[in-house]
């Protein structure tokens, strides 16, 4: 190898950042590795996306906790690269740059009435439930009916926590205002909209299992929105999962209806797409169109419309990237362009020393350990183009001014009052929400030594 202990930058610290940097470290033992990451805490998607009540996903902290703490890795959180530091500036200092920042935003659904009060992005309100540091501290849990779209695990997190009893979730990490705004929400039904069929929905069969889990929770299925044609009977012989949902939907429909008594209920909705939503001042209602699959499977509008008086709209219809200023984006797929996870400029060229991975790279698809097979893919190239490389002169440190970085030993600080906010109410953690709360657990250690 050509560059004999590179160094190399991974902007964004979730998942697929740290993954990227787990396996350069065993590919390239002398490597030098920052990571950068504009919240003051680490792991993305698994802190401020997994919804609180699935413990056993975010428990992918424990592992990613241990990569941190590898001696060759700095981890640099609060630091906005393209605000703080540009990519240049990083491409000029490192013999890599990984770009792993993942899909923070909502796909907007183009119909009337989406803008209007009471229709939500999916994104901002798991943000809102998980303590995102830039989520808002209030949410308005006004309805008593809400519409949840989306055929994936998203939205059944979505409409699980809408539906859950806040006193099930007082054992999790959940912000203790967050937990106080369910526990006086007066919503009493939850209605979710797949514009999919029983055997083509892209819900997990276990996730899909869990919406029946919850105490004082009536999950309600029309039998007749289950009757298979003859695509989805070539769905459920080929694919075990599909046939493990279709049987789910299939007993929760056979249930008598005198045995439904909670006080909340959710109403699953199968082969129905939005059309609008209704309302003047803010939603009042949806109406929905009836699909059915044509001879290739595909989707498709019958005209049968249907309407249904909801005071809120929860789309969970896909998620987005954020474009990284200075890194080429793709609007229109909402990725960053590359060649195997190494970054092209505008006429399809490799730009040196510029790679991708995880979501920004290859879209919201898969689950979380599937990253690992994309960051290996893009570490591979990176890895042979170091091989490739003629020996630089590389800037300097360009972290070392930045006085506001949270290094791991902060975060260690963030984690332990957590921790300890945690004990006080009889869990395991509760999570801090506010950047300035955080900053200043970070910084105490620092800030006591000033003091001296």
């Amino acid at each position: 190898m050509t560059v004999a202990e590179p160094r190399i930058a991974i902007v964004g610290a979730g998942p697929a950042g740290i993954y990227a940097a787990d396996i350069l470290l065993d590919r390239v033992p002398t490597a030098s590795i920052d990571l950068f990451e504009k919240l003051p805490a680490p792991y993305g998607l698994v802190r401020y996306g997994v919804a609180p009540d699935h413990p056993r996903i975010r428990k992918i902290t424990d592992a990613l906790h241990e990569v941190l703490g590898h001696p060759r890795i700095r981890l640099r959180c609060n630091i906005d690269v393209g605000g703080d530091i540009g990519i240049d500036e990083l491409r000029a200092a490192y013999d890599g740059v990984i770009v792993a920042t993942g899909a923070d935003l909502d796909v907007r659904l183009d119909i009337p009435g989406i803008d209007l009060p009471g229709s939500f992005g999916a994104a901002d309100f798991v943000a809102w439930y998980d303590g995102h540091p830039d989520a808002p501290r209030t949410w308005p849990l006004a309805a008593e009916s809400v519409a949840v779209l989306g055929a994936g695990n998203v939205a059944l997190d979505v409409t699980r926590i809408l539906a859950t009893h806040a006193s099930a979730l007082t054992h999790t990490d959940t912000p203790d205002a967050v937990l106080d705004q369910l526990g006086a929400s007066p919503l009493r039904d939850v209605h979710l909209f797949a514009r999919r069929g029983p055997a083509d929905v892209r819900f997990s069969a276990l996730e899909l299992r869990e919406l029946a889990e919850q105490d004082d929770v009536d999950v309600i299925v029309d039998a007749d929105e289950l009757a298979l044609d003859a695509h989805a009977e070539r769905m459920i012989a080929q694919f075990s999962q599909r046939r493990t949902i279709v049987r789910t939907l299939t007993e929760w429909a056979a249930l008598d209806p005198a045995d439904r008594t909670a006080a909340r209920r959710i109403h699953l909705h199968l082969r129905q797409r939005p059309v609008r939503l209704l309302g003047t001042g803010r939603v009042t209602g949806i109406e929905m169109e009836r699909t059915a699959s044509d001879e290739l499977g595909r989707m498709v509008g019958t005209g049968e419309l249907r309407r249904y008086d909801v005071g809120a709209v929860y789309r969970a219809v896909g998620y987005r990237s954020t474009p990284v200023a200075g890194v080429p984006f793709d609007d229109e797929l909402g990725v960053v362009p590359h060649a195997e996870g190494r970054v092209l400029d505008a006429a399809g060229e490799p730009i040196p020393r510029l790679y991708a991975t995880g979501w920004i790279k290859r879209g919201p698809v898969g689950l979380i350990g599937s990253t690992k097979s994309d960051a290996a893919q893009t570490v591979r190239h990176l890895v042979e183009d170091l091989e490739a490389a003629e020996e630089v002169v590389r800037a300097e440190d360009p972290i070392a001014h930045l006085g506001h970085a949270v290094d791991f030993d902060g975060w260690l600080r963030i984690d332990a009052a957590e921790r300890s906010a945690g004990a006080d109410r009889g869990r395991e953690r509760t999570k801090l929400v506010e950047r300035e709360e955080m900053l200043r657990h970070a910084k105490q250690e620092q800030m006591t030594e000033a003091g001296r």
